[in-house]
């Protein structure tokens, strides 16, 4: 389990967008596991856990990748890429997830057998672009805990959702109930990163009375 050091304040103020990295450092894969172990924490709608990961470390690959990334140049030479799937069958994990919860003693059998009715009727009947709009959502909320505690460690990341998510599938086989959605490239910032502005709270802020 990674240990924090600093405050979520900081890490929030500290972590930039980089997209120059040091060629050749390695992130061992058991860091990546344990950074990954811990960003699955983050909450998914009806619990279902629609994230999957491919991790892209290897040279070669990463080459590969960074034609169909609109050649950006943090593909190839960051340490490694994560690439968040997103899967459009994550209701047929109810009953693993589910069952999971009450043996943990986290719910009672009643409340897991009705949860995993309910997961299974509702989901599945959805249409395509309302799951596409539920997995991307969940997407979102596990990449930026990815991002922030990459900082953590010690690494820096930038998100990327410009590529051709088509010509992805088709390079690494993705079955058809998954759909790609973001990249995070994860390595050490060779110049530091740009700072950025943000718009004024009062202009992005409304309280209702």
């Amino acid at each position: 389990m990674l240990t924090t050091q600093t405050t979520i304040g900081q890490l929030m103020n500290e972590r930039k967008s980089v997209r120059k990295y040091k060629e050749g450092v390695v992130i061992p894969r058991e860091k990546i596991q344990n950074l990954l172990q811990q960003a699955i924490t983050a909450p998914s709608s009806s619990n279902l856990q629609p994230w999957r990961f491919l991790v892209i470390d290897d040279p070669q690959v990463k080459k590969e990748l960074r034609t169909i990334a609109n050649n950006q140049e943090q593909v190839e030479t960051s340490s490694a890429i994560i690439a968040v799937i997103g899967d459009l069958s994550m209701y047929e994990n109810a009953e693993q997830i589910y069952d999971a919860n009450f043996e943990q003693g986290f719910m009672t059998r009643e409340v897991a057998d009705l949860m995993i009715k309910n997961s299974r009727a509702l989901y599945s009947n959805l249409p395509e672009a309302v799951l596409k709009n539920i997995v991307h959502f969940d997407a979102g909320l596990i990449s930026m805990q990815i991002m922030l505690l990459a900082k953590d460690m010690g690494y820096d990341t930038v998100p990327m959702g410009g590529f051709d998510k088509v010509k992805f599938a088709e390079k690494f086989n993705l079955p058809q109930n998954e759909i790609a959605i973001l990249l995070i490239a994860i390595g050490e910032a060779s110049t530091p990163a740009y700072g950025s502005s943000r718009l004024p709270l009062d202009q992005v802020v409304r309280f209702m009375n």
